[in-house]
């Protein structure tokens, strides 16, 4: 018997996807892997491989809010791709502008609420503009939520939330030993989104690369050999069929 998204025995959940596409997963992320790959085997430019993974962004974004995805979450630059060529690094920034530039009107007009985690602030002045102006004119959209992560790395998510509730102690707004679970996780970057149920790597890769660790705990994993680039509808339909097919036991029988 399938079960419930807090554990408990439900009839219905194991046919969800008679009538939902997504079998149940309100909130899915992305580790959007393998673009130089693709180009590489296609003998191209890698920054083709990275404008290439723009388009399946946009596609595939298109396609979950169709298909009724409520919250989905993209990690688009980690806090340790700064270590890579400068070359690719502004290349991906530039790419990043683009995005923004030419998909706000269409995310106002599909009621898509952009949203940040991680530390955008640290980018460029004028990434930081577009960004807190595509936020602030999607605020009130409520369709379907697209969590972007950028400058983000999970460490320093929890390192951060651990220091906000530090301060709390320090100011005597909270006892630390009456610190739980929910305290945690109100600090952290995702506090106002619903649990994680699916994370999706593409490429073959098998790890999570200091991506949502906390949220992950107990959420379904799925990897697929597809290169980020030719992963679309088809693809994530097989993400959420796979989900379908477990069953959740949150540390329970």
């Amino acid at each position: 018997m399938a079960r419930s998204k807090n554990g408990s025995d439900d009839p219905a959940a194991g046919t969800a996807g008679l009538s939902d596409p997504t079998f149940g997963v309100r909130h899915v992320a992305i580790i959007m892997d393998g673009n130089g790959r693709w180009a590489k085997r296609k003998h191209l430019p890698r920054a083709l491989g990275h404008k290439k993974g723009v388009e399946a962004v946009r596609n595939i974004v298109r396609t979950a809010g169709e298909m009724g995805v409520e919250v989905m979450t993209l990690y688009a630059f980690s806090s340790e791709n700064w270590s890579r060529p400068e070359e690719e690094v502004s290349d991906l920034m530039g790419l990043l502008r683009q995005y923004i530039q030419s998909d706000i009107e269409e995310f106002v007009q599909n009621g898509v609420r952009l949203k940040v985690i991680g530390n955008y602030r640290a980018l460029d002045g004028d990434i930081v503009a577009m960004i807190d102006n595509a936020i602030e004119r999607t605020a009130q959209n409520s369709k379907m939520t697209l969590a972007v992560a950028l400058n983000y790395g999970a460490q320093d998510e929890m390192l951060r939330a651990v220091r906000h509730l530090a301060e709390r102690v320090g100011e005597g707004e909270l006892d630390p030993q009456a610190i739980g679970l929910d305290d945690i996780a109100n600090a952290l970057d995702t506090a106002d989104l619903p649990p994680l149920d699916l994370l999706i790597r593409t490429s073959g890769e098998l790890r999570l690369s200091n991506f949502l660790l906390w949220q992950a705990a107990y959420s379904e994993l799925y990897f697929t050999d597809a290169l980020w680039p030719d992963f679309d509808k088809a693809e994530l339909e097989k993400a959420f069929q796979s989900f379908g097919h477990r069953e959740r036991r949150f540390g329970g029988r």
